[in-house]
């Protein structure tokens, strides 16, 4: 389920709005300078399906999302648990504390949920904008936007990301981070 939680920085408790009507949730990260859309494929994708594809499926939004933000590089990253393999619980876990603290990009972050769900914790202006992201959720935060990821306990998505330089995705950690205070991913879908 989308979601957008959002909270008074200095009282994490403090909840000024929590919804998953996505009119309400466009309108309040356009205030932000945040830009939040739905995407559909144009034919629907099974689990698994490979990258060739699902880039296909997409393409005309690709297309004209890169052309409007001079996006060059366009990719795709799967997070998928494998219990199989043993060492899975250690990468999700050091995936997912790389970017649990608040951070800044010299580029755009802008991400597609083709599956999966993940949270961008947004500090902006005093709150912090909790933005649950699921499948079809396409989000755009400006560059220089302090934020921080929370992929979950048990990481499971495929986003398809874009970049408008190579090393857009180089992350610079801000001091005092708060996101510790916050509730986490699980937190939030745990409440709904």
């Amino acid at each position: 389920m989308t979601l957008l939680q959002i909270m008074s920085e200095q009282a994490p408790e403090t909840v000024r709005l929590r919804t998953d009507d996505l009119d309400v949730i466009r309108k309040e990260l356009l205030r932000i300078g945040v830009r939040f859309e739905r995407w559909h494929a144009a034919r629907r994708l099974p689990a698994g399906t490979d990258d060739f594809t699902i880039l296909k499926a997409y393409r005309s939004h690709i297309d004209r999302l890169s052309a409007e933000g001079g996006y060059r590089l366009v990719d795709i990253v799967r997070m998928t648990p494998t219990p199989a393999d043993p060492g899975w619980p250690q990468r999700a876990r050091a995936a997912r504390e790389t970017f649990l603290e608040r951070h800044v990009h010299d580029d755009d972050v802008v991400r597609f949920f083709v599956a999966g769900a993940a949270c961008f914790y947004l500090h902006v202006a005093g709150q912090v904008h909790a933005m649950v992201c699921t499948a079809g959720d396409l989000l755009c935060v400006p560059s220089r936007t302090a934020h921080w990821f929370d992929m979950g306990e048990c990481p499971e998505f495929t986003v398809i990301r874009f970049f408008q330089k190579e090393d857009g995705w180089v992350s610079r950690h801000l001091p005092d981070s708060i996101a510790a205070r916050f509730p986490t991913l699980d937190d939030l879908l745990a409440t709904t």
